[in-house]
């Protein structure tokens, strides 16, 4: 069940008002009197024979250690500062600051004390094994570390569209998701449409000589700073234990936007329409790198997007 929870404190809704947390919940709300909970309808978590499961939440005003992997990333980085701004003790983890989710090296050290954990880490390859072999070694290690510390909110940063296109580093990314969702720490998996800041790429990886082939699928790419916005709002509220979806606020077929920001950086490569053109490696679809149902939509569209880059310039 990925996001179906009736979400609100218990005197939010007459069922909950009258049902008891389990016994670990009450000695866990007792011990910290700031936690708050929520009432999730789940399945497969009840209390009471209710059906209803308690979610730790932060209280308003907590201070929380909130490690992020991959801080000093293009998403990590921002996300770092949004949580600092929001008084929070953000850690950037990578192997620069001495944590490494490969080796294990610094990752007890990183999680003791933390609340919350979130996984910003790439592959620095995309070769179908070795991508494969990184996510599920990095997702391994840090997991395993984070139930040992008691961390309590693991999110994760994901691709829409991942079980809907056959490429390698999206299956990386699906046996990621698979080891959070069976790790039993709480957890919000978040899937992003493609970044703004990757079309120069796009158009590279795409090109044939002069002319760019791309295929006319359904794009809604999202900037980075909508990304980072939205990971820090969500690491700071309780956890989903589900996937939530985000994009950009223009969706539009890819070949159309691609040609809009090769025009707009004054690149004279023409784009072409090419129903058969891939995505690293992965044919794409109509739909296959857009949400198909409700998702969390930024605010900063291309053009707005292209005007701050050249501001910043």
């Amino acid at each position: 069940m990925r996001d179906a929870s009736l979400r609100g404190t218990a005197a939010d809704w007459p069922l909950a008002a009258h049902a008891q947390p389990p016994a670990r919940s009450r000695k866990a709300l007792s011990h910290e009197k700031a936690l708050s909970y929520e009432i999730d309808r789940e399945s497969d978590l009840v209390a009471s024979g209710l059906g209803i499961a308690v979610v730790w939440k932060p209280s308003r005003g907590e201070v929380m250690k909130i490690v992020v992997v991959g801080g000093t990333g293009l998403i990590g980085s921002r996300v770092v500062e949004k949580l600092k701004q929001k008084g929070h003790e953000a850690i950037a983890a990578t192997p620069n600051t001495g944590v490494n989710t490969i080796t294990g090296e610094g990752l007890k050290e990183a999680m003791a004390g933390a609340q919350v954990v979130i996984d910003l880490a790439n592959s620095p390859s995309f070769e179908d094994k070795a991508v494969l072999e990184f996510f599920q070694t990095s997702g391994r290690n840090l997991l395993a570390a984070e139930a040992a510390a008691g961390v309590r909110h693991h999110v994760a940063l994901s691709i829409v569209g991942i079980d809907r296109s056959d490429n390698g580093y999206f299956r990386a990314k699906v046996a990621q998701e698979k080891l959070i969702e069976a790790s039993g720490i709480p957890h919000t998996i978040i899937r992003s449409t493609q970044f703004l800041e990757f079309l120069g790429a796009i158009a590279a990886s795409s090109s044939d000589g002069k002319v760019v082939r791309i295929s006319p699928g359904l794009f809604q790419p999202i900037a980075a700073d909508d990304v980072a916005a939205i990971v820090a709002d969500v690491a700071l509220a309780a956890p989903r234990n589900g996937i939530i979806e985000i994009a950009g606020p223009e969706r539009a077929p890819f070949n159309e936007i691609v040609a809009r920001y090769l025009k707009a950086v004054g690149d004279p490569r023409e784009v072409v329409s090419d129903h058969e053109a891939r995505y690293f490696g992965g044919r794409v679809e109509e739909r296959s790198l857009v949400p198909l149902g409700e998702a969390r939509v930024g605010r900063i569209g291309l053009d707005e997007w292209l005007r701050r880059s050249r501001a910043a310039a």
